[in-house]
């Protein structure tokens, strides 16, 4: 791949975001209605290829159930505000009502609080007596202290998810979580992430992992250019991922790895780019917190945005635009891209004439950067 010269002494190539590019009309077209856009992972199926990401202002148990009777597979942080306190509706009210200045702070107050593993219980229990298909996330640093708890619960799917793992992480200090020993051990279909690049990902699809989520500091609550400088533009570590996926399968005999982006998907037109650039499925944060019905209330934060050291986030103010369901199936009163997510991934894949999410990911894409209106 070409590299540029950024000066005497280093060289880096050119990567894209989904605003850098575009899906190309081919010669055939379909009827909306003839599309696919169902999803499987391990046994289980969902109509839509969407998951709701695990945070506070998007996810909480009674979400988590709309989202599943959406079709969709909605995924709880098990290191939230619902694992730390039995009531924590005043306190998403608290967060949504904030000034600026003080958020960050008091966020790193209200987080404080430790996690408990019957609210762990309780919260998965909860999903389960709804019928919905039970996921839950833990960040690296926590899955060893709470897994068992987590598993005993009844999840389906054990999620990890940090803004970067690896599958090789280096600690003198503490012996880290061995991925690979611990996938193999488990009896649940674990999902990890996130991974930036071909060969991290690559990495962690030999840990056993069902999927693997891409994605590094893009999405809309993260500001981790500005503190760390690292970014990973999403239109290319979807691609890149994708073809780890691929040698994957050639390297494995045939184990598929699902790849999710997870970050940067904030319009219906980042899902199209996505599963065009060879995502299986996308994760929404922002999207779905845009949702009336959404915990955070309009206001959208990660977990990065109260770490207690070094914080990578911001509560940013998104708005309430539609309620969930129009969010994802409609129907749309915007032209935005913000609604009827799923109507518009269906209609880009009958006027591109493809039949389903598998086949739409070899569609031809350029780059083509968009400035907006």
């Amino acid at each position: 791949m070409t590299e540029i010269e950024i000066g005497r002494g280093k060289r880096g190539r050119r990567a894209y975001s989904f605003d850098d590019i575009a899906v190309v009309p081919s010669r055939r077209t379909r009827d909306p209605e003839e599309v696919s856009v169902s999803w499987q992972i391990d046994a289980y199926h969902f109509d839509i290829p969407v998951m709701g990401a695990p945070m506070d202002s998007v996810i909480s148990p009674d979400t988590a159930i709309e989202l599943g009777r959406l079709g969709g597979l909605p995924v709880l942080d098990l290191e939230g505000l619902w694992t730390r306190y039995d009531d924590p509706l005043p306190l998403l009210e608290e967060i949504a009502g904030l000034e600026p200045l003080r958020s960050t702070a008091r966020m790193q107050e209200i987080y404080a609080e430790p996690i408990k593993s019957e609210l762990i219980t309780q919260r998965l229990q909860e999903l389960r007596a709804a019928g919905v298909t039970v996921a839950g996330a833990l960040s690296p640093a926590r899955t060893q202290q709470h897994w068992k708890t987590v598993v005993d619960a009844g999840v389906d799917l054990f999620v990890i998810r940090g803004t970067t793992v690896s599958a090789e992480h280096v600690s003198g200090q503490a012996e880290p979580l061995n991925l690979k020993r611990f996938i193999y051990e488990l009896d649940v279909p674990v999902i990890v992430g996130g991974a930036a690049s071909y060969t991290a990902a690559l990495h962690l699809m030999r840990t056993g992992a069902a999927g693997v989520l891409v994605g590094f500091g893009g999405g809309a609550a993260h500001t981790t250019r500005a503190t760390l400088g690292i970014h990973a533009p999403m239109a290319s570590a979807v691609a890149d991922v994708a073809a780890a996926r691929r040698d994957y399968l050639d390297e494995s005999g045939g184990r598929y790895v699902h790849v999710i982006a997870d970050g940067g998907v904030g319009t219906s037109g980042d899902v199209v780019k996505a599963i065009a650039c060879g995502a299986d499925a996308v994760m929404l944060g922002a999207a779905l917190a845009r949702a009336t019905d959404a915990p955070g209330r309009g206001f959208h934060w990660g977990p990065e945005a109260h770490h207690p050291q070094l914080p990578r986030g911001e509560r940013i103010q998104l708005g309430r635009q539609a309620t969930l369901e129009e969010v994802l199936v409609g129907p749309s009163r915007s032209a935005d891209g913000t609604t009827n997510i799923i109507g518009a991934l269906r209609r880009a894949m009958a006027t591109t004439g493809y039949s389903d999410v598998k086949e739409f990911q070899r569609v031809e894409v350029v780059v083509a950067p968009y400035g907006g209106r």
